[in-house]
């Protein structure tokens, strides 16, 4: 067993958030080890290169004596359950366990804003930081989504306001995040072989109430509330329903040029803006927009700079885009749904805006979920559903007895399945309720697949 030298701190895990301890501990002049579980993990010659000299392990952690380490930090995609880790809370002496965002917190100055949710938390926070760099402050963007908070502190040293998408890895080794504001946008089943049930991955997430003066909740779902109303000294709510007194919300307000009257987004009584004036598609957009809206007023960010952003921003890739709209049938990419709640998001959003119906184009690996709250909206909105991947057995099974199921090998396939039987007024979606990794290296290489197999379609009948 290789023993990790006295007084050396241990990073755990060579991914992109891995690399960024690396590349702070060294500008800090930290004294480090790497270890990766992995036999062979990718880039290995990028990373001898950056940091020549320092001893990298690879291989089951259960080969390597952390005991005399000062300090072990973990890369998001590591547990701190497994064995090895978890053996050390109960060793005398043994070294505390942290993650990047607890590293991260040591050396930043400036305000956080933290954004968290199974769902939507990469839109979310670039709206908030794109009202923020509208509204002239200094923000630095990263996180979870983009660049990792680490290189933040070096990308943009004079930052005046962090905005931070974080996951629920992220959350689980940060003790106190201590943020001026954050965002718990909702909670759907996902990452359930990592956190075990529900119970597990709520309580993960809450860690973002820890130390918080803010927090904005969904007043739809009851699960993104802290346990406490003493763990944040202020709470707001979103819906998508007519607020109450502080919410925010959409209400219908009378308009004698439109029958019925308009939605517009609302902070309690006061008007914001016309829904339709969001240009990011669909109505969970429109709750999007709302989060982005309640954490900026907090920072006190002018309402017509926020309108401004909301009115040009037209979503980002991989999360209901517009691919293609050609001969009645639009396409969208929704790679990042990769769990059921996103996917839910993204037949509620869209399926009620349609004349003609959904072509679903889902699966890959479901991480233990439930796909059966599926089963109804697609009934009410879908044509077909095409499954492809590791668990399209299971989610065939689950919607079947509800609508016309088609099982197909891989991406390809459910390309041309949806081309022969889309019709004027339809939309094909790819959003897979499912992680890509058993067919792709990440959702963003899914979505990628999606858009160019869009456009070899469309060559191939062009004439």
């Amino acid at each position: 067993m290789h023993k990790v030298p006295e007084g050396v701190t241990l990073v755990v895990g060579l991914g992109i958030s891995g690399r960024a301890i690396c590349r702070h501990l060294d500008r800090i002049g930290c004294p480090f080890m790497v270890a990766d579980t992995r036999a062979e993990p990718p880039d290995l010659e990028s990373f001898y290169h950056e940091f020549p000299g320092v001893e990298l392990r690879c291989g089951p952690l259960e080969r390597l004596d952390m005991s005399a380490a000062r300090e072990i930090i973990l890369s998001p995609g590591i547990s701190p359950f497994v064995p090895e880790l978890a053996a050390l809370k109960h060793a005398p002496h043994s070294p505390p366990v942290i993650g990047e965002i607890a590293l991260f917190l040591r050396a930043c100055q400036a305000p956080i804003a933290a954004i968290t949710g199974s769902n939507a938390k990469s839109t979310v926070t670039t709206l908030l930081g794109e009202m923020a760099a509208e509204a002239g402050k200094k923000v630095a963007v990263g996180g979870n989504l983009g660049t990792p908070a680490l290189d933040l502190l070096h990308d943009v040293p004079d930052a005046e306001l962090f905005v931070l998408e974080l996951s629920s890895f992220q959350l689980e080794t940060t003790p106190e995040l201590c943020a001026e504001a954050v965002a718990f946008l909702n909670l759907s089943e996902d990452h359930l072989d990592r956190h075990g049930d529900m119970a597990g991955y709520r309580r993960a997430k809450q860690q973002i109430f820890a130390g918080a003066r803010y927090a904005l909740v969904n007043g739809e779902d009851a699960m993104t509330w802290p346990d406490s109303d003493d763990e944040v000294a202020q709470i707001e709510c979103f819906t998508t329903l007519p607020p109450a007194l502080g919410e925010w919300g959409i209400a219908v307000l009378a308009d004698h040029g439109v029958a019925g009257g308009t939605a517009w987004l609302m902070h309690g009584s006061r008007p914001l803006m016309p829904a339709a004036a969001v240009r990011a598609p669909g109505f969970h957009n429109q709750a999007n927009a709302l989060a982005a809206l309640a954490m900026g007023h907090h920072f006190g960010f002018p309402l017509g700079v926020m309108r401004a952003v909301l009115e040009r921003f037209s979503g980002l890739s991989h999360r209901c885009e517009l691919v293609a709209e050609e001969h009645g049938v639009r396409w969208i990419n929704d790679s990042k749904g990769t769990n059921v709640g996103a996917t839910l998001a993204a037949i509620a959003g869209i399926g009620p805006t349609l004349s003609g119906r959904l072509v679903l184009l889902a699966g890959g690996v479901g991480k233990g979920a439930d796909f059966s709250p599926l089963a109804e909206p697609l009934a009410a909105y879908a044509r077909e559903a095409i499954v492809f991947g590791r668990d399209a057995d299971q989610l065939q099974r689950v919607l079947a007895p509800h609508l016309t199921v088609t099982k197909v090998i891989d991406l390809g396939a459910a390309l041309r399945r949806a081309a022969g039987v889309a019709q004027d007024g339809d939309c094909v979606l790819l959003s897979p309720a499912c992680a890509s990794l058993d067919q792709f290296a990440n959702y963003q290489a899914r979505g990628e697949a999606f858009r160019d197999g869009v456009i070899q379609l469309h060559n191939e009948v062009a004439p």
